[in-house]
């Protein structure tokens, strides 16, 4: 199971690294959000859920740290969707008022012939 999940953050830091180097905008953004959805199962698959095991600690008696879920990573990782969100939606609008600048949605503001 690690075989694949290790399989998959990498195909998907691969493609978010190949596409944030295109000369599109759209491509960039694109790009940026993989490797934060890259990031975001990195983490998470740091902290490992397990299946039953109770985020809370109780106040009875000494508590045992193996038998409870780490529920920081899962914290961690839904804050870091929600401001990936927030900051898509940001440059989707920077992007659109550029395009509509310029005309063109090259990272450089022209055309590769021009």
């Amino acid at each position: 199971m690690e075989i694949i999940v290790a399989f998959g953050i990498a195909v998907l830091t691969g493609s978010g690294v190949w596409l944030i180097l295109r000369p599109r905008t759209f491509q960039v953004i694109v790009g940026l959000s993989l490797l934060s959805y890259a990031v975001n199962l990195f983490i998470f698959v740091m902290g490992w859920v397990r299946a039953g095991a109770p985020p809370i600690v109780g106040t009875a008696g000494i508590p045992d740290p193996s038998r409870f879920a780490d529920p920081l990573p899962q914290a961690l990782v839904l804050t870091a969707i929600v401001i990936a969100f927030a900051t898509t939606a940001l440059l989707m609008v920077v992007l659109l008022a550029a395009r509509g600048l310029t005309g063109t949605d090259h990272v450089d503001g022209r055309e590769p012939d021009q």
